[in-house]
C-alpha cells in the first residue's frame, strides 16, 4: 500500500494497465502542472515512468523539483548527436539523411531521475504529420515512437501549447490525450478541436481535467459546453496551487486537497483505457 496526501492507493489494483498520455491544451491551462503530478503518482506506485517535456517553452523540469543546473538539455540541440545518427551533414543543399535513426538508448543516457520520475527533454518537435522533415525531426519523431509504442514504461508527454503538434502527429501513438480546460469558452473550443484532430490521427481516446474553476457557475457552464466529452477530474483551485506556480516551486501530492484530486484523476485515466482495454478485446 502507498500513501499519496492521507489516502492510501493498492499497487496492484492498477499494475496491468500502462499509461501513455499526451497532456494538452491552450497556453496557460496548467498542463505542466497536471504532467508533472501524474508522473509524481505513477511514481508514488512504484511504476517506472517518464515524463517528456515536447514544450519548446517547457517548464516541466521545475514543476519536478529539477533545478535549473541538474536540467537535461533538450535533445533537439545536440547538434553532433543528431548529425551522428541520422548521417547527415552539417550543411548543403539536398541534404540526405536516415528517417530512422537508432535511439533506444537516448533516454537512458539523457534522462535524470526526479524522485523516481524519469525527465526527458525533448525542445522543438519540428516533425510529423503534415509538418517539415530534417535530420532533427526525425531523431525526436523515432524517439518519441520508441517511448510511446517499445518501452514497458509509463510515459507522460507535456506538448506545446495549442495544436500546431496536432499537425505534425508529435504524439501519435498514445493511448489517450487529456485535454486541460479552464473557464473559457477559448479552452472550450480547444478540446473541441483536439478531439477532432486526434482521430483523423488514429487517437480514439480524448479525455478532459477542468483547473482554475473556483465557482460552481463555472463548473455548471463548462459541463454543458463540453456535452458528452469524458471529463475524468477536476484540479482544484487553491492559493496554495497558484503561490507554487507563480514562484516557480514543484508540484506537492502531500498537499492533501491537490493530491486527493490527482489520486482520482489518476485512477479514473486507468480505468476509461482498462475499460477500452477490455472492450477491444
Amino acid at each position: 500500500m502507498i500513501e499519496v496526501a492521507g489516502s492510501f492507493l493498492d499497487g496492484n489494483s492498477t499494475q496491468s494497465t500502462r499509461m501513455k498520455l499526451a497532456i494538452v491544451g491552450k497556453g496557460g491551462v496548467g498542463k505542466t502542472t497536471l504532467t508533472a503530478a501524474l508522473a509524481k503518482w505513477v511514481a508514488a506506485l512504484g511504476r517506472p515512468v517518464v515524463a517528456v517535456d515536447a514544450d519548446p517553452d517547457g517548464n516541466l523540469p521545475s514543476a519536478l523539483g529539477i533545478a535549473p543546473d541538474a536540467t537535461p538539455e533538450p535533445i533537439a540541440r545536440m547538434r553532433s548527436l543528431i548529425l551522428e545518427r541520422t548521417g547527415a551533414k552539417d550543411a548543403g543543399a539536398g541534404l540526405m539523411f536516415k528517417l530512422n535513426p537508432r535511439v533506444d538508448d537516448l533516454p537512458e543516457r539523457f534522462s535524470v531521475d526526479a524522485q523516481g520520475v524519469r525527465l526527458l527533454v525533448l525542445g522543438t518537435v519540428e516533425t510529423g504529420g503534415s509538418g517539415c522533415m530534417c535530420p532533427e525531426g526525425a531523431v525526436l519523431k523515432s524517439l518519441l515512437q520508441h517511448l510511446l509504442l517499445r518501452i514497458p514504461d509509463d510515459v507522460i508527454l507535456d506538448m506545446e501549447a495549442g495544436l500546431g503538434h496536432m499537425g505534425r502527429a508529435s504524439a501519435g501513438g498514445v493511448d489517450a490525450m487529456v485535454v486541460v480546460v479552464e473557464p473559457g469558452m477559448r479552452s472550450v473550443q480547444t478540446a473541441t478541436r483536439t478531439q477532432k484532430l486526434a482521430g483523423d490521427i488514429g487517437i480514439k481516446r480524448t479525455f478532459v481535467v477542468t483547473n482554475k474553476v473556483s465557482r460552481q457557475d463555472q463548473r455548471d457552464v463548462l459541463c454543458r459546453a463540453l456535452g458528452e466529452r469524458v471529463i475524468v477530474g477536476e484540479l482544484p483551485y487553491c492559493d496554495g496551487l497558484v503561490r507554487a506556480d507563480l514562484e516557480g516551486r514543484p508540484v506537492d501530492l502531500t498537499d492533501q486537497v491537490f493530491g486527493e484530486a490527482v489520486n482520482r484523476i489518476g485512477e479514473a485515466l486507468r480505468k476509461q483505457l482498462a475499460d477500452s482495454e477490455i472492450a477491444t478485446g
